[in-house]
């Protein structure tokens, strides 16, 4: 007879059971109630299918949909499969690629055969065929194939794509394919829940469908990509649609025309024509952020848009970005009969090649170089409201959110290792005032390092404890904070904290970040006479706040559905008047008005007053005040708030004091 295997679960108590038992044994034998709830298990931290037998002795946690983390990404992960097979069911000739879950939902990228691309139209169709598949209950079971099998397999039912993909795994590893009952199948490494049945088939919903090139390089064939948002129940599902109905509303881009702040052109892609309305909230921000640098002891630099790609390749980031880099040659007009003129340039055989900054490290480690640092100079801490440029994908643009120019409210400090966790600790503190500032709710991430990097372990090691004794010092190394590290994802030369902002209807922004970095000081030579008059590398300590200026003035157009604090607003108050005779009195409140520093213009159209304060309201102005032939004779305003019903009768020099006090910027107050 086998020896029997030991399962500890997370009470202490360890069960003993027969080789090939699964998870789902362990639940049957605790009661029927656990074994109907439980969908997956954690054996030994890993995340499994419920019928994937036990390997050994294990610990195991049994997953049901109050782990709602694994539950989600669980199901969204086979609403993307119910999805391929769905398309496949309907349109045989479809080749399927990849189709992964998402924070929200799911999609899956399709090679359409004769039919041509996918519509939107098409998503009524494929959903129906969905619930078809996910009601029959189909067992998803999981197999072991060799590679050379799975790659004949794809090449049998026609799936270049996936035959493709196939080719390029490691030979001698097993690979996994589930099987949707006996007629589909994928390749996929799983988990899954253990039949389509466990799906609720009133919880998801396609949303859309876009171009996208097969692994990402547009080179590739163009594939069509079916977009779904999927969640355990109707009820998470109607919540989540209602959120996205607000985010329509909040949208930057419908906000940014209505109001008059920017626009967008193909002229300039991925680049933005601020409106002067657009470019006051701009302003605004800038002189937040320069105070509040002033105040911590920055100081600002401005440093040049072209460098030498030589500077690039020193710092590495030629190396990882290159790509995503505009890079240009020395243009020569006319040398030696090479070129023909302005119009005709030729580029030089030997020519210098010169790059666009897509960030401002080096050129701040430049800075940092000139004469001699001493420690007792340190630490140094330059700021910059750099212009970049970073060469991003088309379709991946969005508004504000994703551009190619943009500017960031970015620092370095250059400091000795005993004072890295001090000067993060303080900029624990600024950021945590800057966020607050704007109402922002905040998580912070410890990003650690990425399995391609430079340095030596000792430094990432040394660089990520010190973040944490930061945060830890400051008080947000906590669950109220939302403490969490992320393996992996720090940068190639840096781990960093990352600051994740919640907004008004519950979205996360990751925004500020601080990274302590000893690479980028190693390969451009940066150095400091200690205390002992030998040379020494400071620790350079990468931060922004907002992030990009471009993005931040996104997200707060959205958080706050273009009602901006009055501090923030391009036009802080309108006077309108309801008849002509009001019109010299509001000429002469609109210039007191600006005389005591208050954004305001003047409406004396010949219109309804309805009418204008439909219009304001619209543009999302703060502040309406009313003027007719009774408050002229009596120095008062009526005062219409924006979203409030009620409006108010004050003394002009009522309504100055109260715009006055709501105008000023909370750093100031």
């Amino acid at each position: 007879m086998s020896e029997l295997l030991k399962i500890s679960l997370p009470d202490g108590s360890v069960r003993e059971v027969a080789p090939g038992s699964t998870p789902a044994d362990i639940a049957a034998a605790i009661g029927p109630g656990l074994a109907k709830a439980a969908i997956a298990a954690r054996v030994d931290g890993e995340l499994r299918d419920i019928t994937r037998p036990f390997d050994g002795d294990a610990q195991l946690a049994l997953v049901t949909a109050k782990d709602e983390a694994d539950a989600l990404d669980l199901a969204r992960h086979d609403y993307a499969h119910v999805l391929a097979e769905a398309v496949q069911a309907l349109w045989p000739d479809t080749q399927i690629t990849f189709g992964p879950s998402t924070d929200d939902g799911f999609y899956y990228d399709f090679a359409p055969g004769e039919r041509g691309p996918f519509t939107d139209e098409d998503l009524p169709v494929i959903e129906e065929k969905m619930r078809e598949i996910i009601k029959a209950d189909k067992p998803l079971r999981r197999e072991e194939w060799d590679r050379d099998r799975l790659i004949a397999w794809f090449r049998d039912h026609g799936e270049t794509f996936k035959a493709e993909w196939a080719g390029e795994l490691p030979e001698g590893e097993a690979l996994t394919v589930y099987h949707s009952g006996e007629d589909w199948l994928d390749l996929c490494r799983g988990p899954h829940l253990a039949s389509t049945g466990k799906l609720d088939p009133a919880a998801f919903k396609l949303t859309r469908v876009s171009g996208a090139y097969w692994r990402g390089d547009q080179s590739n064939a163009m594939l069509s990509r079916i977009y779904g948002t999927g969640w355990l129940n109707k009820k998470q599902l109607n919540a989540h649609l209602v959120r996205l109905e607000e985010a329509a509303k909040r949208d930057h881009r419908k906000l940014g025309n209505e109001m008059d702040l920017f626009h967008l052109q193909a002229e300039a892609q991925g680049s933005v024509f601020w409106h002067p309305k657009g470019y006051r909230i701009w302003r605004e921000l800038e002189s937040y952020m320069r105070r509040k640098m002033d105040g911590a002891g920055y100081n600002e630099i401005k440093t040049p848009q072209l460098m030498d790609v030589r500077q690039w390749e020193q710092s590495g980031h030629w190396g990882k970005y290159a790509e995503n880099m505009f890079a240009v040659p020395d243009m020569v007009p006319e040398v030696d009969g090479l070129g023909d003129g302005p119009a005709n340039p030729k580029v030089a055989p030997d020519a210098d090649w010169m790059a666009i900054k897509p960030m401002n490290c080096p050129a701040h480690v430049l800075v940092f170089k000139q004469g001699i640092t001493s420690y007792r100079d340190l630490p140094i801490r330059l700021g910059e409201m750099g212009c970049c440029h970073r060469n991003e994908p088309h379709g991946a643009l969005h508004g504000l959110m994703r551009v190619r120019q943009f500017t960031q409210d970015d620092a370095h400090i250059f400091c000795t290792e005993a004072q890295v966790v001090d000067e993060v600790r303080a900029f624990c503190k600024l950021a945590d005032e800057v966020y607050r500032d704007f109402g922002f709710s905040y998580h912070v991430k410890l990003a650690l390092r990425p399995e391609k990097r430079f340095g030596s372990d000792a430094d990432w090691d040394k660089a990520e404890q010190e973040l944490r004794d930061a945060v830890a010092e400051a008080g947000m190394a906590n669950e109220d904070y939302g403490w969490e590290e992320l393996p992996g994802e720090g940068a190639f030369y840096a781990p960093k904290l990352e600051w994740h902002l919640t907004d008004a209807i519950g979205r996360t922004w990751q925004v500020g970040t601080i990274q302590g970095d000893r690479v980028l000081p190693e390969r451009l030579d940066a150095s400091y006479v200690g205390e002992d008059g030998a040379r020494h590398r400071p620790v350079m300590l990468h931060r922004a706040i907002f992030g990009s200026y471009e993005r931040f003035i996104g997200i707060l157009i959205e958080h706050f559905a273009g009602r901006l604090p009055v501090w923030l607003a391009p036009v802080q108050a309108v006077v309108a008047t309801i008849v002509s005779d009001a019109d010299d009195y509001a000429k002469d409140a609109t210039a007191k008005l600006q005389a005591a520093g208050i954004r305001v213009e003047s409406d004396l159209r010949n219109e309804k007053i309805n009418y204008k304060v439909r219009e304001h309201s619209h543009a999302k102005v703060p502040h309406i005040l009313v003027v007719g032939k009774r408050e002229a004779e009596e120095g008062t305003v009526a005062v219409r708030t924006l979203g409030e019903q009620a409006q108010q009768m004050m003394t002009l020099d009522e309504a100055i004091a109260m715009l006055k006090g709501k105008a000023t910027p909370p750093d100031l107050a």
